[in-house]
């Protein structure tokens, strides 16, 4: 677990503003992933793991990208938070953000407009967030590629080595 540094006398309403791509109203955006009170904090200042997380993508929902980058994002969050965490990346995925219109995973395929690569062991995220594709690094190369879920249980099952070895006789 990384944790990044604390920023002394940033506070996150100010980070906000400098992250974001148009001028956004930082007390709604905070409302979205429940960080309101944290808004005149220094950054990260006494954060857990949760609030951490939350603080990264409420600065990423201020910068509305077209491409992402999520490591981990399961990593030093409790249960409460992964389901917030989930539903937000999932949101930050989606053609303008609005998982409220999308009424189903492939819609949401269909329907999205940003991409992200996400780089997770334990797989928590998949049930939030609808992936396309999974692939396996492993000793330094991508190994195999395949449907996400299907990796991750044959790497529960039988290790990362044999994993490469079965999806690439499938594929």
């Amino acid at each position: 677990y990384q944790r990044p540094p604390t920023i002394n006398g940033l506070k996150i309403r100010q980070m906000i503003g400098l992250c974001a791509k148009h001028d956004v109203d930082e007390e709604a955006l905070a409302e979205k992933v429940n960080f309101k009170d944290f808004l005149d904090r220094d950054v990260n200042a006494g954060f857990s793991g949760g609030e951490i997380k939350r603080s990264e993508l409420l600065q990423l929902m201020a910068q509305e990208p077209d491409l992402m980058l999520f490591d981990e994002p399961e990593s030093g969050v409790d249960m409460e938070n992964i389901t917030l965490v989930g539903k937000t990346i999932a949101a930050l995925l989606e053609k303008d953000g609005a998982p409220e219109l999308i009424k189903s995973k492939m819609q949401a395929k269909l329907n999205r407009t940003k991409m992200g690569l996400i780089i997770t062991h334990t797989g928590y995220i998949l049930d939030y967030v609808s992936a396309d594709k999974g692939q396996v690094l492993f000793n330094g190369k991508l190994s195999c590629v395949s449907n996400p879920r299907e990796i991750l249980g044959c790497v529960g099952k039988s290790g990362y080595e044999e994993c490469v070895r079965c999806m690439t006789e499938l594929n």
